[in-house]
């Protein structure tokens, strides 16, 4: 699966505009606030603007740090990481491999067995679960 290239307005259209500034200009949501920070449902964790899989409910953990927090990407592959020295700071951000969506950051302060935390904005992500809908239960 090659490059997902789309304009500006494209994105615009198709996310709402939390989403977009996160996303695509590289915002940031609040800690706590998000949909997905203190979620236990099972499942894998998609990239919201394209869909590609970035992350297993299996390896999500409580950081405490108020993002949905993972130890390990679904493949190395569906993330590309990024010096970002914006704000003062030096953090390694990581974006979707397949459309270049900001996903958040990584960090050298996660659990065993990687010692990382992927520290991931909810609006970045779409949950899909593994529950049958109703039309797939009773035919």
């Amino acid at each position: 699966m090659g490059k997902l290239n789309k304009t500006e307005r494209e994105w615009q259209r198709e996310l709402s505009p939390e989403e977009f500034r996160i996303t695509r200009q590289k915002g940031t949501e609040p800690a706590f606030t998000g949909k997905y920070w203190n979620s236990k449902q099972e499942g894998t964790y998609v990239c919201r603007c394209c869909g590609a899989a970035l992350f297993d409910s299996a390896v999500k953990y409580d950081s405490g740090s108020g993002w949905p927090s993972f130890y390990r990407p679904i493949d190395a592959s569906a993330i590309e990481e990024h010096q970002d020295t914006a704000h003062g700071m030096v953090r390694t951000e990581i974006v979707c491999h397949h459309c270049d969506a900001h996903l958040g950051h990584v960090f050298p302060d996660g659990p065993e067995p990687t010692g990382l935390r992927y520290c991931v904005n909810s609006a970045s992500l779409e949950l899909k679960t593994q529950e049958k809908s109703d039309e797939e239960t009773y035919p």
